[in-house]
């Protein structure tokens, strides 16, 4: 089987304010490396193409240096500024990753992604256009009110944690992300708030989103509980 062209975009931009440290999480470190090396080897070993690194600004060349040459990631083939929020990130990572068949997105501080939740993603996104890899949650879960009071139980088995990466056929993602930026002063009127790329195709596309399983491995380094749980683990 041939396999179509795959590009990714890692994002590395965020502060992580929630981490309570003057270094971004995507910096620090695990096991001697910084969280950010882990995705990126991830893309580096994988059938990706090419990748599109996402950072702050002020961080690019301390990315270009201290991780991509130092490591050898010779598929990272860009190295952007991202924007305030995640979406305007994503948004110049698009613009940056050129023509291809399908689109990675994924969190540069999600440093347990493997080629198993990857080659999953490609066969979803294949089938389906628009792939999101996640687990079913483990705990019921309430839906509450204004007032900050039980409203509803959705079914535990319908509810899923998103992860990433999210996956989608490359001119999907590009359309409804072009729409997002065109329409952005009109959403933030109406206090929409767009947290995942899952969103931006649900809200600019009629194409379905199909969940996939990830792993409960596959988490987000946001809080310094996490990097613990991160250290304690032997998938590296």
């Amino acid at each position: 089987m041939i396999r179509k062209k795959c590009a990714a975009i890692v994002l590395a931009a965020g502060r992580g304010k929630r981490m309570q440290s003057h270094i971004p999480k995507q910096y620090l470190q695990i096991r001697g490396k910084p969280v950010l090396y882990y995705a990126l080897k991830a893309f580096q070993d994988s059938f990706a193409d090419r990748i599109v690194l996402v950072t702050a600004p002020e961080d690019m060349d301390f990315c270009r240096e201290s991780i991509v040459e130092k490591y050898g990631f010779d598929k990272v083939k860009a190295i952007v500024p991202g924007g305030k929020e995640r979406y305007h990130s994503v948004y110049e990572g698009i613009r940056a990753a050129g023509e291809c068949d399908y689109l990675f997105i994924h969190d540069g501080a999600r440093p347990f992604v493997t080629e198993d939740i990857l080659r999953r993603a490609y066969s979803c996104v294949e089938k389906y256009g628009a792939c999101v890899v996640g687990m079913p949650v483990k705990d019921t879960v309430k839906l509450a009110d204004e007032e900050g009071f039980a409203a509803s139980t959705p079914r535990r088995d319908l509810v899923w944690m998103v992860q990433t990466p999210q996956v989608f056929a490359y001119p999907l993602i590009k359309a409804a992300y072009t729409l997002l930026m065109e329409q952005e002063e009109e959403l933030l009127e109406k206090g929409i708030r767009i947290t995942d790329d899952a969103m931006v195709v649900e809200a600019f596309t009629d194409q379905r989103v199909r969940l996939e399983e990830g792993s409960y491995k596959n988490i987000k380094i946001t809080t310094p509980e996490d990097l613990k749980i991160a250290e304690s683990l032997n998938d590296f």
